[in-house]
């Protein structure tokens, strides 16, 4: 007998016949011997919906109430999921993220787990109970309500099979696995069948919409092996591992776009010990995420940082920096892009392979696509471009490798 958690997206449970269909499926592993978690998320546009009506009602509705207000999405999933399989003669118990023994920690809406006590979960398998956990949500050490932020179910999941042992962990969604490019933007893009936590955190960071990078992040501390598959059908996924030699040997695993970048740079800044601290700390006081960091000197003998977020960010970001420019000079200021993406080409085996940034430059510069910023890590490069050119981008560079059929082998040209 094992012991599998789940985790079922919106669009899985986005209808009553998509929630009876999740019920089958559960029904079917409580059927062949499995003890089973599922861990649901809100209905398919639910959470929307109730962000929607805060608006409507608040021009800045308090963090607190909204953590109130979006907890209860999950909460209507997994009653009704509860329901469907009372229906089908599975004993079936819900459980909230308080109740599932979820601790959390930060501001609201935007919560971090930091401890699990799964001890009624564990009552209920031994009942032989299906446990349908809400994904999405903890309780902070002073009581109140908190929600996790974006991915939150996944990392509820990642989190619960953690805690519990289980044998088995399934991120079921609307897509087969994970694939070597958007499949929507790039059409001759292939599922890849096994993928190792550091490329997956790296796709997930670039763009990728199938996880998010903390749920990756928490799998990987916790050495959670995980599989990412349809709701849909029965087909294999994806498995998300730990790396292993074969690995290797595919150069370049996937190409990822992210849309609706924006690019801020600071000039003016005095070259002297703590300048980039200051900066780079009142953006993180802020709680925002920045990605593409480059630094350098003018022929002033200034610095200047520029850095990439989210569009949606850029207002916050420019706020927080209005009090440190005045601390650091008459000469700074900041001037801001947007309309731009970002084009990430992942993959383990460029450790031991060299040439992939030259046939990267070399493909989008013959398809006459302008590269802006340029960052690396050891398994990653990174470019923006514009973000009208960013599907061509991807597509462009998804062929340079070959990843539409033997994976990433730095081909001829």
């Amino acid at each position: 007998m094992a012991l599998i958690v789940q985790k079922y997206g919106g669009t899985s449970v986005g209808s009553l016949d998509r929630i009876r269909n999740v019920a089958q499926r559960i029904k079917r592993l409580k059927d062949e011997g499995n003890q089973v978690v599922a861990v649901v998320s809100a209905m398919g546009g639910v959470t929307n919906k109730l962000i929607e009506m805060a608006n409507e009602l608040s021009s800045d509705p308090a963090e607190r109430e909204l953590d109130v207000l979006l907890s209860t999405g999950e909460q209507q999933s997994i009653a009704l999921v509860s329901m469907a399989l009372h229906e089908l003669g599975v004993e079936a118990a819900s459980v909230t993220g308080r109740q599932a023994g979820i601790t959390t920690t930060g501001n609201h809406t935007r919560g971090r787990i930091t401890d699990m006590e799964p001890a009624l979960m564990q009552q209920y398998l031994e009942e032989g109970k299906v446990v349908i956990c809400a994904g999405f949500q903890g309780i902070r050490d002073d009581g109140l309500i908190h929600t996790l932020g974006r991915g939150g179910s996944d990392l509820t999941a990642i989190a619960v099979a953690a805690a519990l042992k289980a044998d088995l962990c399934q991120i079921l969604t609307d897509v087969d696995g994970v694939y070597t490019s958007d499949p929507r933007v790039v059409k001759d893009a292939r599922k890849i069948p096994e993928i190792s936590y550091d490329e997956m955190l790296e796709m997930a960071s670039s763009g990728s919409k199938v996880m998010q990078s903390r749920s990756v992040e928490f799998a990987k501390k916790y050495g959670v092996v995980f599989e990412v598959r349809s709701s849909l059908n029965d087909n294999p996924g994806t498995i998300v591992t730990e790396e292993h030699d074969q690995m290797e040997s595919v150069v370049i695993r996937g190409v990822s776009i992210e849309r609706s970048q924006a690019r801020v740079t600071v000039t003016g800044i005095p070259d002297t010990p703590g300048m980039s601290a200051r900066i780079l700390s009142c953006l993180a006081e802020a709680e925002t995420n920045i990605d593409m960091i480059i630094s350098n000197i003018a022929h002033d003998g200034l610095a200047r940082h520029s850095f990439t977020m989210h569009s949606n960010d850029l207002g916050r970001v420019q706020a927080a920096l209005k009090p440190v420019l005045a601390e650091i000079g008459e000469n700074s200021q900041v001037e801001t892009e947007a309309g731009i993406a970002k084009l990430s080409c992942v993959g383990i085996g460029m450790r031991s392979h060299s040439g992939v940034a030259a046939k990267m430059f070399e493909a989008l510069g013959a398809a006459g696509i302008n590269i802006g910023m340029i960052t690396t890590s050891e398994i990653k490069i990174a470019v923006t471009v514009e973000e009208s050119e960013i599907e061509r981008a991807a597509n462009v560079v998804h062929n340079a490798f070959g990843l539409e059929g033997t994976p990433g082998k730095l081909n001829p040209s």
